[in-house]
């Protein structure tokens, strides 16, 4: 029950923001870690629909958002989820 699939991605986010691996400016690190400091529970997980209302895409590209290799999501049964600051700090990377 515990098995990782060998294509599966974990991402511990858990980790220190001070020590955070996205290459950004030192303004941009500042802001992006004040942001989310902001967050009620960074740690909490959103569905598809909510990134895809985000994004401003449709559910069906959301879903084959959820399926690329750089997205750090997880599927919990037959629903996708993806925690918030994994989520905040993917969309960063890819943004700037």
């Amino acid at each position: 029950m515990n098995e990782i699939k060998q294509d599966t991605v974990v991402i511990d986010t858990k980790e220190d923001l001070d020590n955070c691996t996205v290459d950004l400016t030192d303004y941009q690190e500042r802001m992006l870690v004040e942001s989310i400091k902001r967050l009620k529970n960074p740690f909490y997980n959103i569905s598809v629909k909510q990134v895809a209302e985000d994004l401003q895409i449709g559910e069906n590209m959301a879903y084959e958002v959820f399926k690329r290799d750089d997205f750090p999501s997880i599927n919990i049964g037959r629903k996708w989820k993806i925690c918030l600051i994994s989520y905040i700090l993917w969309k960063t990377k890819r943004r700037i």
